[in-house]
């Protein structure tokens, strides 16, 4: 049978398969040596492809580093606290700590030896300590292998470096919530997940242990996509009290490019468009002081009680990452997600496996999504901080979901606003509903529902219909309100004198 095409056309006139490179195979760096890397189309020799890498990740950090931001001036670096890097074993945090040793501990070291005495200004430490906190998840997820240990030797490789580790069930530990806020932090909270509206009642003490809260927690969570989107929460919230702990100003996480292009369309995927902002850059305080600065230091002044969390490596790409990683032979963990079948089925497995295809064959397409999603600016006012993700939430959710949504009415009436002077036990907790108190992605987590429920985390834990929340919850839902946060909320009904 004959072809319908033009017979008289060539076979050869067929458009031309785009080179990977755009003009020559040297180095447009330096316009001499051969190339070793193509990075979106621009070809970089080995030489020239370190300092461009350290050039994107000073570019991305140092501007920030000091409490006001600077902007493009060059000006002495002067944090307010402490530096702390969270590490998950990935090639990103992998990379993000090796430059912060070389740019920060190994190159002033280099600079005492070199110039000048060791009591000159220009050789004080930009950060007095710096801390890296890794966050185990081995006992979140099932057949999951415990890397403590092997997180453990690769950070004793750095001097000057500390390692403080934890586990995800911290989230529900008091006993480690107390270290850090003291007597601040007694109150839990259980909440129930039969209906949209999340009646929740305090505890105390502790129903259950901290892992048997968190298992009973993820596995009353409907789906997979809520399991993952716990998870990465409760990381989240455990490195900023750590940040709190240990006095530290800056936190810094191994996002690269394209892990950050995958967050930012996963989580616009799971109603967290509101906060897409905070995913690129984020400014968080906490709402309790810390029982360690309870005198009041300078460390609570003004800024400086704040975190500033901070993706240095936002314009450096998963292949420059592994690349730096392969020829500096560093050692890699890996973050392991096997023994969870279902981790390829939520939005984030789905939303990973695109991108990375898509960037195998359009590169420039990732840093496109991360330059368009830095544009956007959520509509909306903030009605306070969500008490789950403690990021800002939206005014009206709740309005917004009962006028679109088939929803299950609760089967209590009107709510009892928890009171600061009411004691929390079991027996005579005061009701709350919890759903007011959080933000729309948050909210959709624990309450979504799924045609094909997912099988069980762990067989022996049952689904139940209440739940142990975080630590962090309890406490913020009963803090005592601010005089000026009173102040600020009778404003307006207030007569000028």
């Amino acid at each position: 049978m004959s072809s319908c095409g033009n017979p008289a056309t060539e076979s050869d006139a067929l458009m031309p398969r785009r080179p990977k490179f755009d003009k020559g195979k040297n180095c447009v760096k330096c316009k001499d040596a051969p190339g070793n890397i193509v990075i979106r189309h621009a070809v970089y020799c080995k030489a020239c492809f370190f300092p461009l890498v350290a050039f994107k990740f000073r570019r991305a950090l140092e501007p920030f580093v000091n409490p006001k931001p600077d902007g493009p001036r060059r000006t002495a670096l002067k944090p307010a606290g402490n530096l702390l890097l969270g590490f998950s074993g990935g090639v990103g945090s992998t990379v993000l700590l090796d430059l912060v040793n070389r740019s920060y501990i190994v190159n002033q070291k280099a600079e005492l030896r070199r110039d000048g005495g060791k009591d000159h200004p220009r050789h004080d430490k930009v950060w007095k300590r710096v801390i890296v906190c890794y966050v185990e998840l081995g006992d979140a997820l099932p057949r999951r292998k415990d890397k403590t240990a092997e997180i453990a030797e690769v950070v004793s490789h750095y001097e000057d470096v500390e390692f403080v580790p934890l586990r995800v069930q911290d989230a529900f530990d008091p006993s480690w919530w107390r270290r850090i806020y003291g007597d601040q932090a007694l109150p839990q909270l259980r909440v129930s997940l039969e209906n949209e509206e999340l009646a929740a009642v305090l505890t105390n003490p502790p129903s259950t242990e901290p892992l048997g809260s968190l298992r009973s927690y993820l596995s009353s969570l409907p789906t997979p996509t809520a399991v993952a989107s716990a998870l990465q929460s409760l990381i989240r919230v455990l490195l900023l009290h750590t940040a709190v702990e240990t006095k530290s100003s800056h936190l810094l996480l191994g996002t690269s490019l394209t892990s950050l292009a995958i967050s930012l369309i996963s989580g616009i995927g799971q109603g967290a468009g509101f906060n897409i902002e905070q995913e690129i850059q984020e400014e968080w305080v906490p709402d309790i002081q810390p029982a360690s600065d309870s005198n009041g230091s300078e460390w609570l002044g003004g800024y400086q009680k704040g975190v500033r969390i901070i993706r240095p490596l936002r314009d450096v790409g998963l292949k420059e990452c592994a690349f730096w990683a392969w020829w500096e032979k560093l050692q890699v963990v890996g973050e392991d997600r096997a023994g969870w079948p279902e981790s390829r089925q939520d939005i984030g497995g789905l939303t990973k496996d695109f991108i990375m295809r898509l960037e195998k064959d359009y590169p420039s397409t990732v840093s496109t999504i991360v330059r368009t999603c830095a544009k956007l600016s959520p509509r909306g006012d903030v009605s306070g901080k969500c008490v789950l993700c403690e990021r800002p939430a939206q005014e009206g959710v709740q309005e917004w979901k009962a006028r679109i949504s088939v929803r299950t009415t609760a089967q209590a009436t009107d709510a009892v606003v928890l009171s600061s002077s009411s004691t929390p036990r079991t027996d005579d907790a005061a009701a709350a509903q919890l759903a007011p108190h959080l933000c729309y992605a948050c909210h959709t987590t624990l309450t979504s529902r799924n045609a094909r429920p997912p099988p069980p985390l762990f067989p022996s834990v049952s689904k139940e219909s209440s739940v142990t929340l975080p630590a962090w919850v309890g406490p913020r839902m009963r803090r005592k309100v601010g005089e000026g946060e009173m102040k600020a909320a009778i404003q307006e009904f207030l007569l000028e004198e």
